[in-house]
């Protein structure tokens, strides 16, 4: 069983695909007339625009929804491995990929807004409904919808909640059961609560997370300032193999940088999506360059805030790819969370393996959260005319049980069947936007010229030749009149 998943693997996750995410981001960019550096400001400014409704959430909301799912475990363990067989240079790919990967979130979920529709009351959308509704293929759609669904109900779950039951442990010693149940008791609380519970606990969280980790990492390279040159000169010079050091790591210094990019950021994994659908906004581009902004503030700034602390503090091995040690200045201390323990303890004695036992905790909790949400809106889709209730109640039970079996139980094959489902997804998704690409164009080119023109940008997909976008021909101005 291992080695098959071993195998599948190794196809699903292969540098084929790692050039394939780079290609898709860089070619998006290209059509886009890189939209990413064009358009930071609209970005922002439509961040804080927009306010929930009874059937979707705010784009602040929207954005927490995702970044929920897209700040992780990867943005403290994963940057560490990137460094740890990638060295240093493996940070300046992860900017490349936050670079174009912006340009592929804007694609990927502009086409959801494009293609949402309203059931139940709510906004439900993704890569399942822009499959079927964009290119018309159903059984593909479905293929997705499932991947989706075992995925972020059955293999991925655990794996967050394990993280954060040995960070507890390891800090505090507090007993997995113990950690597994208060984990079920508080996310029972949230998803009994809707979408709208999610998305409220989301936007409160996420930001006070995210900023408290950035500010410790400002914090330590203050306190290391003096090592400022020589660490940007070192990610820059190791990316093109110029270190003396690392010399000829440029190869894996890209596919690290790459693949922890893409795991981190889950730009074109397809996930991004679902939470931009539930935007209650007048024009897809909107919620589009919201999303785009959201890679940014998840790979510039959370990653970039744990690799800062691990170079300018120098709390990092590397190892060639023959496994010799190039720098090894932890031992035998493995590549992940405790990289940026070392990292803290050099300037906060005994405060980091509580700092990042407590990081993990918010990181890998609201992951957990965002994988809820994704799993709900696919069963929503595959179930649509049924009643689906008592199978969404099913799934939160399922995700309740995944989650403490996961607290208590560590199973690296749970690592690599997660792997699998978020691999089978990836594909799916960018071989779907890659065909479904023009629609959301067609919509940056709307947003563009109306805004040109003075005007806030709403969007009317007839006249722009954009077909089955029912809701927003059908419903959207129904909804309009209701909120005024």
């Amino acid at each position: 069983m291992e080695q098959i998943v071993g195998w599948l693997n190794g196809v699903l996750w292969s540098t084929t695909m790692i050039y394939f995410c780079l290609g898709v981001g860089l070619l998006f960019s290209v059509l886009t007339r890189f939209l990413q550096i064009r358009l930071v400001k609209d970005m922002v400014v439509q961040m804080f625009k927009g306010k929930s409704s009874d059937a979707g959430v705010s784009s602040f909301q929207a954005l927490s929804l995702t970044l929920s799912g897209r700040v992780g475990t990867g943005n403290i363990a994963g940057v560490a491995t990137a460094i740890a067989f990638g060295g240093p240079g493996a940070v300046f790919w992860m900017w490349v990929m936050a670079l174009l990967g912006a340009a592929t979130s804007f694609i990927e979920c502009t086409l959801a807004q494009i293609y949402k529709v309203k059931q139940d009351g709510e906004y439900r959308g993704g890569p399942a409904y822009y499959i079927e509704k964009g290119i018309g293929w159903k059984w593909y759609g479905v293929l997705f919808a499932i991947a989706a669904l075992v995925a972020m109900s059955i293999l991925m779950p655990g794996v967050q909640s394990n993280s954060i039951a040995l960070g507890l442990e390891n800090a505090f010693d507090l007993n997995p059961t113990v950690t597994g149940i208060v984990l079920v008791i508080l996310l029972a609380i949230i998803i009994f609560g809707g979408v709208k519970r999610i998305a409220n606990v989301a936007q409160y969280v996420v930001p006070f997370m995210a900023l408290g980790y950035i500010v410790l990492a400002l914090i330590i390279m203050v306190m290391n300032i003096g090592e400022l040159p020589s660490v940007f000169a070192l990610i820059f010079k190791s990316a093109f193999s110029l270190d003396s050091a690392f010399g000829g790591m440029i190869g894996m210094a890209i596919l690290w940088g790459v693949k922890r990019g893409v795991y981190s950021n889950e730009a074109g994994q397809g996930t991004g999506p679902h939470g931009a659908a539930a935007a209650e906004v007048s024009h897809p581009a909107k919620q589009g360059l919201v999303q785009a902004f959201s890679i940014y503030i998840d790979t510039l700034l959370v990653c970039s805030a744990t690799a800062f602390m691990i170079l300018f503090t120098g709390m990092y091995n590397t190892q060639a790819p023959d496994g010799s040690y190039i720098v090894n200045n932890l031992g035998d201390v493995e590549p992940g969370p405790g990289y940026t323990q070392a990292a803290i303890e050099t300037v906060l004695p005994g405060f980091g393996a509580g700092f990042v036992a407590i990081a993990l905790f918010f990181f890998a909790f609201t992951t957990i959260m965002a994988y809820y949400y994704i799993a709900e809106t696919n069963i929503a889709y595959l179930l649509r005319g049924k009643n689906s209730k008592w199978a969404i109640i099913a799934l939160k039970f399922v995700i309740l049980a995944v989650t403490f079996y996961g607290s208590v139980k560590t199973a690296a094959l749970a690592w690599a069947l997660g792997d699998i489902g978020l691999g089978i997804m990836v594909w799916l998704n960018l071989i779907a936007i890659l065909i479904l690409a023009k629609p959301a164009l067609l919509a940056l080119k709307d947003y563009e010229a109306q805004k040109k023109q003075g005007l806030d940008p709403v969007f009317d997909p007839e006249k722009l030749g954009i077909k089955n976008a029912d809701y927003w021909v059908n419903e959207y101005q129904k909804d309009q009149e209701q909120v005024s």
